[in-house]
């Protein structure tokens, strides 16, 4: 399956500079707000020692290992929701992925310019998520528009839909700094809305060598979500923010291993087989008969398939089966 994170922030936070680390991709990364015009796209793989062992065991001519779609969306500032800077054009692009990854900037450095001329970790990011809850307000008030003829005629499902768009449209016209009640409420509303604030959000503090921990400790507990410390310019702390990333979607690993190729896949956590195994082929989950499943682990300990079936250790495994991470599956249609 498809994973897409959308790398946003202020102008000069380090978001470029962090996409072309990650991505080893040339893109514009001038010391000036807006040179990102169009979103780049780079992918990832995600660091999994597991696949090069299996590969290693199966003597395989190819790896291939699961991966991580990085959108660098360039920068929104202050009245993005309204039009400011390059606005609602940027608003557009963060609907089109599955998470959002903030950098904020925690560094200092006088030869860098910020928007706002000094370096304010949670004032950034209270900006940015201004932003994003003033963006969802507009959605909000449109969709409730277009259900107000549906709510006079008393129809069930749109009152209880209009009930939690008025408390959104509540929480996030207020103005307050109490956006992260929105979020939590967000998650409630209807999917097909793509709001910006019920996506899964990673905070990355966008550091230094000479960054203090006591700040950026300081940091994390008056936020509430998951944090990753980067400094892309010395690439410190990317396997975790590609791996934090990953695991942000409630995402797995399940592996297929061979002479031809060890190949890790991307299911949802909880996935029965027939699921796990559509994210090979539609045949997979349409004719799913059985699969054979091992972990990893004891495949490698075991040393062989055929020692493994022979003491037992290589399961059949039904349609009900929750697959684990770290299985090795064949799938039988």
């Amino acid at each position: 399956m498809s994973v897409k994170i959308g790398i946003v922030g202020l102008p000069n936070v380090g978001k470029s500079t962090l996409f072309n680390v990650l991505t080893k991709k040339s893109v514009p990364a001038e010391n000036y707000p807006f040179c990102t015009i169009d979103p780049s796209v780079g992918v990832v793989a995600v660091p999994d020692p597991r696949l090069d062992k299996l590969t290693d065991f199966s003597k395989s001519m190819k790896t291939v290992p699961a991966v991580v779609e990085f959108v660098d969306i360039a920068g929104l500032v202050k009245g993005a929701a309204a039009g400011e800077g390059l606005g609602n054009k940027f608003l557009t692009h963060i609907r089109e992925v599955d998470a959002i990854a903030q950098v904020v900037r925690v560094f200092e450095d006088k030869g860098i310019i910020h928007v706002a001329n000094k370096v304010d970790p949670l004032g950034d990011i209270q900006t940015i998520m201004t932003e994003l809850c003033l963006a969802d307000l507009e959605t909000v008030i449109k969709r409730r528009q277009t259900l107000a003829k549906e709510v006079k005629r008393g129809d069930k499902e749109a009152m209880v839909e209009d009930k939690v768009l008025a408390e959104l449209e509540m929480v996030f016209g207020s103005q307050t700094s109490n956006w992260e009640s929105g979020f939590q409420l967000a998650r409630r509303a209807p999917k097909d809305l793509h709001l910006l604030t019920a996506k899964p959000m990673l905070y990355v503090f966008n550091a230094s060598a000479a960054t203090s921990n006591v700040v950026i400790n300081s940091l994390v507990g008056k936020l509430h979500g998951e944090v990753v410390t980067v400094d892309p310019v010395f690439g410190t702390g990317l396997d975790e923010l590609i791996t934090a990333s990953y695991k942000l979607l409630s995402l797995m690993t399940f592996f297929t291993t061979g002479l031809d190729e060890t190949r890790a896949w991307t299911i949802k956590i909880g996935s029965v087989a027939p699921e796990a195994g559509a994210a090979i082929h539609s045949d997979f989950r349409e004719r799913f008969i059985k699969a054979e499943v091992i972990n990893w682990q004891t495949l490698l300990e075991v040393g062989s398939y055929a020692a493994a079936r022979d003491r037992g250790l290589l399961r059949v495994e039904g349609r009900d089966y929750i697959v684990q991470d770290g299985d090795v599956i064949e799938f039988k249609i």
